[in-house]
């Protein structure tokens, strides 16, 4: 059963395994340098879908059968789906996991959007109220420039701090018992906001968010960040890791070279036009399960802590000059064996 460990902190006592999950992605990602570990990757950006909100939702669909397959269990034994994207009112996950006839629970939690459905996913599991969960978040480049910023026929410049929005989508499916990673512990995140209003620099939003989560969860652990194989944040981008460095050493931790960033891992931002890294609710996703979990289960890392971080504005908060409230939630998966 889920137990306090704390103040912040739930522990899964039952730890409640991922038995399947499975990353695809756009012609970007795939020429990023973890294109080769996706499930799938699609030259085209319509998907054969005639928009780019459908695209999305066609995405997100082949993420979760995929991480589904790999399980061998058939969709009518998935008990509750936690799902999110960027758009408005979710249309992504409720338009493309609709056909799946499963209960759902869509979330948002913008770029963070994976840490929430996979650490609901994990409490429903080691509670009792479900046997089967489905986690899935997505992302599309062409959906939120048109949603957040300009249309893309407008050819509007991007500024260094800017990150580019990943057309991807990440599934996991979580259970009981079964060989996997382990969800062991999950911290939920508290809203902060310092002022920040540029959209085109949202890693200084999320930083203070991801160092307010991590200082909170190491305080109720006890533990450190030398006591992980890879702490994860994203996605900051190298302006918001920078920023988040900055402030995990204000506090007394130092972030190693055990620390990243899941918007440094996707792209290659020497070779691709990506200024400050990825970013977008499929970013963390894919770079969990194409890259994360394999690395995992190969024994090649034990334990991790996988912190993805969300701005929380919207188009009318923006138009309205307000802030960016910045979230961040903290995974703590270790290696079953």
């Amino acid at each position: 059963m889920p137990e306090r460990c704390g103040e912040y902190t739930i522990t899964l006592s039952n730890r409640p395994t991922i038995l399947g999950y499975a990353a695809v992605g756009g012609k970007k990602e795939g020429e990023g340098p973890l294109g080769k570990y996706f499930d799938a990757l699609f030259e085209d950006t319509h998907l054969g879908e005639s928009t780019w909100e459908k695209a999305e939702a066609a995405l997100q669909r082949e993420a979760m059968t995929r991480a589904l397959d790999k399980t061998g269990l058939s969709k009518s034994q998935l008990q509750m789906l936690f799902a999110g994207d960027l758009l408005n009112q979710n249309i992504a996950s409720t338009f493309g996991l609709r056909e799946m006839a499963v209960p759902l629970l869509g979330q948002f939690g913008a770029c963070s959007t994976m840490g929430q459905t996979l650490a609901l996913a994990a409490i429903f599991v080691d509670s009792g109220a479900a046997d089967l969960c489905g986690a899935v978040t997505s992302s599309h480049f062409c959906t939120a420039e048109r949603q957040f910023r300009f249309p893309l026929e407008y050819g509007g410049q991007r500024t260094p701090t800017s990150q580019w929005t990943a057309t991807a989508s990440g599934a996991v499916v979580v259970g009981r018992g079964g060989h996997g990673v382990q969800v062991e512990s999950v911290c939920i995140g508290r809203v902060q906001d310092m002022g920040v209003t540029d959209m085109n620099n949202m890693g200084a939003a999320m930083a203070p968010a991801a160092a307010d989560t991590l200082v909170r969860y190491f305080a109720d652990t006890g533990t450190s960040p030398g006591d992980y194989d890879l702490i994860a944040t994203g996605d900051l981008g190298q302006v918001g890791s920078d920023l988040c460095r900055e402030l995990l050493a204000a506090k007394g931790y130092t972030l190693g070279e055990n620390y990243t960033d899941c918007g440094l891992l996707l792209f290659d931002r020497q070779r691709q036009d990506v200024h400050a890294g990825g970013s977008g609710c499929g970013c963390s996703a894919s770079v969990l399960c194409a890259h994360l979990l394999p690395l995992m289960e190969r024994g090649e890392l034990k334990r991790v802590l996988f912190c993805p971080t969300g701005a929380l504005m919207s188009p009318t908060s923006s138009q309205q000059g307000e802030s960016i409230p910045g979230i961040c939630h903290a995974v703590c998966l270790v290696s079953g064996d």
